[in-house]
């Protein structure tokens, strides 16, 4: 999928008031990183935003798992806490929890999906900020991966499909957050 079919989609799901502004992009993409951000609206107060974050096997999507199910992740919102995954067969860290601001901040390192392999060092920051107009009631939620390697790494051609990914992954929060299930009705 590409950006302006992302970015898109995301509007589709914005009313025509503009009452949830919703924003999309890679922002910067060369060889050696990237920085991708997805921001959003939210009609919840930060404290609840906060909340949903560790609660990453509800709302991430099983299809962007190692094991074929969402229900075998793991994060808690706690500075080096593992983001991880446990099955019968296997196990792997995708990152680890390195800030927490409760209701403010939540950022890990890590490598997602197939560029743990890849030798690189990603940061994943979900950013909170209380929505001053909607009266404590909504909360401005940005994801940022700011994604770096060598300069062989060919990031460039990544940025796109891990946009995608992280795309639906916020989504799918947002989703939760506002209904109590991810999956699209």
């Amino acid at each position: 999928m590409t950006l302006s079919n992302i970015s898109l989609a995301l509007l589709v799901l914005v009313p025509a008031s503009g009452a949830l502004d919703a924003h999309a992009e890679i922002k910067s993409a060369s060889s050696d990183g990237f920085v991708i951000v997805h921001s959003r609206r939210v009609s919840a107060a930060p404290g609840k935003v906060y909340a949903a974050l560790p609660a990453i096997d509800r709302w991430w999507s099983s299809d962007h798992t190692w094991s074929g199910s969402a229900d075998n992740l793991s994060l808690k919102s706690e500075a080096g806490s593992c983001f991880c995954e446990r099955w019968k067969d296997g196990e792997v860290e995708h990152g680890r929890v390195v800030m927490v601001l409760r209701d403010q901040l939540l950022r890990l390192q890590t490598a997602l999906g197939p560029l743990q392999g890849r030798a690189v060092t990603g940061i994943l920051d979900f950013q909170l900020k209380p929505d001053e107009g909607a009266g404590g009631t909504a909360t401005l939620l940005t994801l940022t991966y700011t994604v770096n390697g060598a300069a062989g790494s060919a990031l460039d051609k990544s940025a796109t499909p891990v946009n995608g990914v992280l795309g639906e992954q916020f989504e799918r929060l947002v989703r939760y957050i506002e209904t109590g299930r991810a999956a699209a009705q």
